[in-house]
């Protein structure tokens, strides 16, 4: 540990190699994924070497391995959590505002649809309100208004191809 606080490139590789195989296994305890359990044993050493100068390890440099690898687990998880949060919270905004959206456009086509029908004829438009505010059948409007039946469906199929055309 004293040649490595020294800048001894030596022995950095001998506690790695000491220990790099059984900091992994104990990582991957948590990880369950090796290719993680490595990034953060790696990531481990790699904190120790720039902190090396300023550390003063009371415990077994085991000890210290194992506590600041678990350490960055832990500090990964959290930030994981944040990211998945932060996720969520963005999907969720998303999802909103389409929603509003498509509130507001189906207000517009309502709103649209609305004027196509104030600009139908008079008959006509009687005609497609019976039907499609009253739910009235062709039969019923043709008695109410005491018209034929295809004079009914001549208006209906009028009113649909003039909604369809200015719409």
């Amino acid at each position: 540990m004293n040649k490595v606080q020294k800048i001894d490139n030596q022995s950095l590789k001998e506690l790695f190699d000491l220990h790099y195989r059984s900091l992994c296994s104990y990582i991957i305890q948590f990880t369950k994924d090796e290719q993680d359990a490595e990034d953060i044993a790696q990531e481990t050493f790699i904190k120790f070497w720039e902190k090396r100068e300023r550390l003063h390890v009371t415990s077994s440099f085991k000890s210290y391995l194992f506590r600041s690898a678990y350490n960055l687990y832990m500090d990964q998880i959290r930030k994981e959590k944040r990211n998945d949060l932060l996720l969520i919270e963005l999907k969720y905004q998303g999802l909103l505002s389409q929603i509003e959206e498509e509130e507001s456009d189906q207000q517009e086509k309502i709103n649209k649809v609305k004027q196509i029908v104030e600009k139908l004829p008079n008959k006509c438009k009687e005609i497609l309100l019976l039907s499609k505010r009253e739910g009235l059948k062709n039969k019923e409007i043709a008695i109410r208004l005491n018209i034929s039946i295809k004079t009914v469906e001549s208006q209906m199929r009028l009113a649909f191809q003039k909604i369809r055309r200015d719409f």
